[in-house]
Formats: structure tokens, C-alpha cells, sequence
């Protein structure tokens, strides 16, 4: 009883200091970051817009779910993207820099927000969308309401719109731990102790810029990012009722991980949850597997280069 008295202790007083530290030296850090682009006025809240480049054609890059720092995160990506394009990052309600919002997180409500922002920031349709894993969703459904401001998609290792399977209920109340986790310092910690920097450098990140990323990966959960969480599969649902249009190109690029690894929570081979999906598309849809994991775009900034310029040079055909 008494070692399990000290035990006890031992973590009361850690999640004690780890709360403290959240709250006040982790707190202070973030806010004295300053967003790389604009907040830009939509809804009940603000978004970040960040931009680079003044090419002609636009090109827009939308970040997966659970990506702490958009902005960030695409950012070597950008600047090869910005030698030749206007390239902009649109950071959900929620992520990044952007605030958090009331309103519902669907799909509609995505693109909406998207479209908002995107207009307000100043750059005009139509666009080329570039988004990553649920992401890829959202852009579907935009290039089916809006299609005549979609000139093409390029997905980087979306997520299927051919495939929906119900999350199960557990999932939701687990999701809200993370809240707690977040609140007693442990992403904080967490996020200094495994950010890998000589890798990010090699990446063509900056150092400040790594510095932030690890700031805000202690304040990466709140309650816009778990509504998303706890919608994915119904994001999938709301898109794939509606055809993907034939008059807007589509590109998959798949992370070699990502094709060849079996998922449990899948009742299909991997190969057949991609192909699936490109044939939900269409038979106009292309793609190409590259080497990496889900962020393929980390490790492939020159070739996703070369295939953005292989669509749109084409579109000028």
C-alpha cells in the first residue's frame, strides 16, 4: 500500500507540473508565434490563409486530419510549388492558426469555408486543389457542387469516397481522452521529445519553423478537431452519393506504405480500397505510387512537382 501510495504520488504530482507547464511556458510560447499569412474573417471565426508565389494558375493545399500545423507542414512543398504558381494553404476552424468555430463540421460546411476564405483572402477561382487524406473528400464534393471552379484534383494519399463503414460509437468517448492528455502537458512533452530535427532540416524546413510545429504540438485537440474526428466516416457518406464530374481531372498520388500495407479496420486489401476509389472517380482518373508513408509529400516535393506541372501545362491545351 505504500509503494502504491508513492506510485500515486509520483503521477499526481507530474500531471500536476505537466498541467502548470501547459497552461503558463507552453501557453506564452504559442501565443508569441505569429501567423505566417492572413486570418481572414468567416462565419464565427477566423481562418489562416498563407500564400506563396504569384504564378497565374492557383493552386490550393488542404491538410489532412490531426496535421498540427498546416502551414508548416506543406511548407517545402510550397516553395517548390511557388517557383512557377500562386500556391495557398487554407488552415480548417480548429487548426493551425485558424480559430475554433460552432458550426456543424460536414462536409458542406467545409467547402463552404474554403471558398470563403480562399475569396476574401483575395485569390479567385478556379482552382487546382491539392489536398491530403480527408481532405481528398472535401475537395470531391466540392469539385460536384462548384465544378466550374475546380480546374483539377490532385490528391495526395486521399481517403476513399468509395468506401463507408459506421464508426463505432467507443470511438467517440476514447477520442475525448486526448483532450485530458493535452491538458496535462503530455503532447507538449511529447512533441519535444520525438520531433526528429535533422530530419525536418533535411526536409527543407527551417528551424524556426520546426520550432513552432513542436510548440503547437501541444495544442493540436480541442473541440472543432474531435467534431472532426468523430465525422470522418460520415464525410465519406455525404460524398460518395454524388458522382465525381467527368470534366474535372483527377490525380491520386499513393504512398507506396500506404498501398502495400494491409488495414484491420479494412475489409479489403489495400490494393482494392485504392482502385475502388479511382474507379468511384472515374476512367479519366490517373495516379502513380511513390515511396513514403501517409505524408507522401514530404519526401516527394520534386516529383509531385512534375506531375502538378504535367496537369497544368495540360490544362492549357
Amino acid at each position: 500500500m505504500i509503494i502504491l501510495k508513492i506510485i500515486v504520488t509520483v503521477v499526481a504530482v507530474c500531471m500536476l507540473i505537466g498541467s502548470i507547464l501547459h497552461a503558463t511556458y507552453f501557453k506564452r510560447k504559442l501565443v508569441g508565434i505569429k501567423p505566417y499569412g492572413q486570418l481572414i474573417d468567416v462565419d464565427d471565426g477566423q481562418m489562416h490563409v498563407y500564400s506563396m508565389g504569384n504564378g497565374e494558375k492557383i493552386i490550393v493545399l488542404l491538410p489532412g486530419m490531426g496535421t498540427v500545423l498546416p502551414s508548416f507542414d506543406f511548407t517545402p512543398l510550397m516553395r517548390r510549388l511557388s517557383e512557377k504558381y500562386t500556391v495557398v494553404c487554407v488552415e480548417y476552424f480548429g487548426v493551425g492558426f485558424s480559430s475554433e468555430t460552432s458550426k456543424p463540421r460536414t462536409c458542406e460546411n467545409y467547402v463552404e469555408e474554403t471558398r470563403t476564405a480562399l475569396s476574401k483572402a483575395g485569390f479567385k477561382s478556379p482552382y487546382f486543389l491539392m489536398p491530403h487524406s480527408i481532405s481528398s473528400i472535401y475537395s470531391e464534393y466540392y469539385a460536384v457542387k462548384y465544378p466550374q471552379e475546380v480546374e483539377a484534383v490532385i490528391s495526395l494519399d486521399g481517403t476513399s469516397s468509395a468506401y463507408y463503414e459506421k464508426m463505432p460509437s467507443i470511438v467517440k468517448h476514447i477520442l475525448k481522452i486526448s483532450k485530458f492528455q493535452q491538458a496535462i502537458g503530455i503532447t507538449s512533452i511529447l512533441a519535444l521529445l520525438i520531433t526528429n530535427k535533422k530530419d525536418l532540416i533535411s526536409k527543407g524546413f527551417t528551424q524556426t519553423e520546426i520550432n513552432d510545429a513542436i510548440v503547437f504540438g501541444g495544442f493540436t485537440i480541442n473541440d472543432t478537431v474531435l467534431e472532426q474526428m468523430a465525422n470522418s466516416s460520415e464525410f465519406v457518406k455525404e460524398t460518395m452519393e454524388f458522382p465525381f464530374p467527368k470534366s474535372v481531372p483527377y490525380f491520386k498520388i499513393i504512398s507506396k506504405k500506404t498501398y502495400e500495407t494491409p488495414n484491420k479496420h479494412l475489409k479489403m486489401t489495400p490494393q482494392e480500397y485504392q482502385h475502388k476509389h479511382l474507379e468511384r472517380i472515374g476512367e479519366h482518373a490517373k495516379y502513380e505510387i511513390l515511396d513514403g508513408n501517409h505524408f507522401v509529400y514530404l519526401n516527394n516535393v520534386n516529383r509531385i512537382a512534375e506531375i502538378t506541372d504535367g496537369l497544368l501545362l495540360k490544362s492549357n491545351q
